[in-house]
C-alpha cells in the first residue's frame, strides 16, 4: 500500500470509531447560551455590561453567529416577565443559562436542576439557597457574588461623612424583587445605625408612585438621608430616584458608580463591569466541559468610591478633603 492509499485507510477508520466521530460533531457543533437579564434592553448599563461579555467570549474563541448563538431575554423588572422568561430559555435547552442578579438566578434555578446556571451579582448565594457553599457549590450552579452585607455600614459611614447633620437614614428597596437578599443587607444596617447615632428607617417599595410617597415623607423630617439598595429595582427606576432625592435635598447614596455619573452624590461598591468577562471565562470553562459544581463562587476584586461635585454643591454639601483623596473618581 502506497503511503497517500494509507492515510486515506486511516481516516476512514478513525472517522468510523463512534467515539472519534462524535468528538468531532461535539466540537463543531454551534452552543447555545441563554442570558436573563433583569433590567430593561435599552438601558445604557445592561449594553455595557453585555457589550464586555460578548468581547471577551470572542477572545477566548466563541464568536457570535460562528460556534455560539446568545438568546437574551430582558425582563425591565417586571417579575412576572422573569418567571415567563426563565421558563421560557429552559424549555429552549441552551447549554449554557446566565443569570443577572438575584431573582432571574432563583427562578432559573427553580425552573431545572441539570441546566448548567452561571449567576452574576448575586449577594448572598447561600443564604438564597443557590449554592450549598462557596467553594464547592453543588448542583448545576456557579458564579459571582456583587456586595457583601459589610456594605450596609460602610454606606452609612460614607453618607455620615459626607452629610455630618443626617440623623435618620432610610434603606430604600423593594422587597419583591430583592426577597430574602433584603434581609442579608437590613440586618447590619440596623446593627451599624446606632454606633453611628442614626436611626435606621425602612423604606419597602413597589412602584414608582410609592418612591415619590416615600421620599416625600422623609424629605420632611429635618437631617434625613438614603441609602439605595442593590436591586434591579432601584436600578430601573434610577432616573427618578436621583431626581426625588435632589429635588427634596436628600443626601443619598449608591451602590454603584452609574447612578451617581447620571447624577447622584456618592456611590461605593464593585466596578460593575469588572464581573462580566470573569464570567465569561466561566462560560468558556463550561462549554468545554466543566461542571458548575466544581467551579467556586467568586467574589467581586475592585470596588470604587464616586462622588459627583456638581450634585454635592446643589445639595450645599462641601466634601471633606479626607473623602475627596479617597475618591476613585470626582464626577464635575
Amino acid at each position: 500500500m502506497n503511503r497517500r492509499a494509507f492515510i486515506a485507510a486511516f481516516a476512514s477508520a478513525a472517522w468510523s470509531r463512534p467515539g472519534y466521530a462524535q468528538q468531532h460533531r461535539e466540537a463543531d457543533r454551534i452552543r447555545r447560551i441563554g442570558v436573563l437579564v433583569a433590567p430593561a434592553e435599552n438601558d445604557p448599563e445592561t449594553q455595557r455590561r453585555l457589550t464586555v461579555f460578548v468581547r471577551k467570549l470572542q477572545d477566548l474563541g466563541w464568536a457570535e453567529g460562528r460556534n455560539v448563538q446568545i438568546e437574551r431575554r430582558f425582563a425591565a423588572g417586571d417579575a412576572d416577565r422573569m418567571q415567563q422568561y426563565a421558563r421560557e430559555l429552559v424549555d429552549l435547552q441552551p447549554d449554557l443559562i446566565v443569570a443577572a442578579t438575584s431573582r432571574p438566578a432563583t427562578l432559573l434555578r427553580q425552573e431545572t436542576t441539570s441546566l448548567p446556571i452561571l449567576f452574576v451579582f448575586v449577594s448572598d448565594p447561600i443564604g438564597s439557597g443557590l449554592v450549598e457553599s462557596m467553594a464547592r457549590p453543588g448542583g448545576n450552579i456557579t458564579g459571582f457574588t456583587d456586595i457583601e452585607d459589610s456594605l450596609s455600614g460602610k454606606w452609612l459611614e460614607l453618607l455620615k461623612e459626607i452629610a455630618p447633620g443626617v440623623g435618620r437614614i432610610a434603606f430604600l428597596f423593594n422587597p419583591d424583587t430583592m426577597s430574602g437578599a433584603a434581609a442579608y443587607f437590613l440586618r447590619p444596617f440596623e446593627a451599624a445605625a446606632p454606633k453611628l447615632g442614626i436611626a435606621s428607617l425602612m423604606a419597602a417599595v413597589r412602584t414608582p408612585a410609592e418612591i415619590e410617597v416615600a421620599l416625600a415623607g422623609l424629605s420632611r423630617q429635618p437631617g434625613s438621608g438614603l441609602i439605595i439598595a442593590p436591586d434591579v429595582f432601584t436600578r430601573v427606576h434610577r432616573e427618578l430616584i436621583i431626581t426625588l432625592a435632589a429635588g427634596h435635598s436628600l443626601p443619598a447614596i449608591y451602590p454603584f458608580r452609574y447612578f451617581v455619573a447620571e447624577g447622584g452624590l456618592i456611590s461605593y461598591g464593585i466596578d460593575a463591569i469588572d464581573l462580566w468577562p470573569r464570567a465569561a471565562v466561566y462560560v468558556d470553562r463550561i462549554l468545554k466541559g466543566e461542571k458548575p459544581a466544581d467551579l467556586p463562587v467568586q467574589a467581586p476584586t475592585k470596588f470604587e468610591l464616586v462622588i459627583n461635585l456638581k450634585t454635592a454643591k446643589a445639595l450645599g454639601i462641601s466634601i471633606p478633603p479626607a473623602l475627596l483623596v479617597r475618591a476613585h473618581e470626582l464626577i464635575e
